[in-house]
C-alpha cells in the first residue's frame, strides 16, 4: 500500500481557518447591511426631495389662487346673506294678512237695517288666525232677527275664502229706543259679534281644455 505525504497540510488548514473566521464573516455582513441601509436612505432622501419639490409647486400655485379663492368665499357669503334676506322677505310677504278683502266682505254683508259702530281686528301671534270684533245696532220689527241675518251672512261669505270660520254673538240685547225705518218706527237691538277664522283657502286649479277633453274621452 502506497503512502501519500501532504507536506502542505498545515498551510491548507490555516487557509481554511482564515476563510471561516467569524470576525471576517461579521464584517462582511455588516458591510452588506450598511450598503443596503445606505441605498434605502438614499432612496428615501430622493423621495423626500421630490415631495418637497411638489409641495413647493403647490404652494406657489396656492399663492396665485389664494386671492381669487378669498374673493370667491366673500362673494359666496354675500350671496348667502342675500338669499337669507330674500327668503325672509318672501316669507313675510306670503305670510302677511290683507285686511282689504275682509273689510270688503263685511261691507257686502251689512244690510240697510244694520249699522256698524265699531270694528276691531287682530292677527294672532302665530299668524295662523284672525280675530275680529264687530259692534253695531240692528233695526226692524224683529231687530234680533236682523242681527242674526248679519251673523249668518258673515259666516257664509267668509267661509268662501277662509278656513275655520266662526261668527258668534258675544252680546245681543234689545234697546228701549226706536228708529224711523221706511217711514215706520221700529225697535232696535245692540249686538256684539266675535269673528274668528284661519288662513286663506288656496284657490282650486282650473282645468284646462285639454284636461276636459281627456275626461270626456
Amino acid at each position: 500500500m502506497a503512502l501519500h505525504l501532504n507536506l502542505l497540510h498545515e498551510e491548507i488548514l490555516e487557509q481554511r481557518q482564515r476563510q471561516r473566521d467569524p470576525l471576517k464573516l461579521g464584517v462582511l455582513a455588516l458591510i452588506s447591511c450598511g450598503t443596503l441601509m445606505f441605498l434605502y436612505y438614499s432612496w428615501s432622501a430622493y423621495r423626500t426631495l421630490e415631495l418637497k419639490s411638489k409641495l413647493g409647486a403647490v404652494d406657489r400655485a396656492w399663492v396665485k389662487l389664494e386671492p381669487n379663492v378669498t374673493a370667491a368665499q366673500k362673494k359666496v357669503a354675500e350671496l348667502q346673506n342675500i338669499i337669507k334676506t330674500t327668503r325672509a322677505l318672501d316669507d313675510y310677504i306670503e305670510g302677511r294678512f290683507f285686511w282689504a278683502p275682509v273689510l270688503q266682505t263685511i261691507a257686502r254683508c251689512v244690510a240697510p237695517n244694520t249699522q256698524l259702530t265699531s270694528l276691531d281686528g287682530t292677527v294672532l301671534d302665530d299668524g295662523k288666525g284672525v280675530n275680529v270684533t264687530i259692534e253695531g245696532v240692528a233695526a226692524g220689527r224683529e231687530p234680533r232677527a236682523a242681527a242674526e241675518d248679519l251673523r249668518q251672512m258673515l259666516a257664509e261669505q267668509l267661509r268662501q275664502n277662509y278656513s275655520d270660520v266662526k261668527v258668534e254673538f258675544k252680546a245681543l240685547e234689545d234697546l228701549d229706543t226706536t228708529v224711523n225705518l221706511g217711514g215706520t218706527r221700529v225697535p232696535m237691538a245692540r249686538y256684539n259679534l266675535n269673528v274668528t277664522f284661519g288662513p286663506k283657502i288656496a284657490a282650486q286649479p282650473t282645468s284646462t281644455p285639454s284636461a276636459r277633453q281627456k275626461k270626456r274621452s
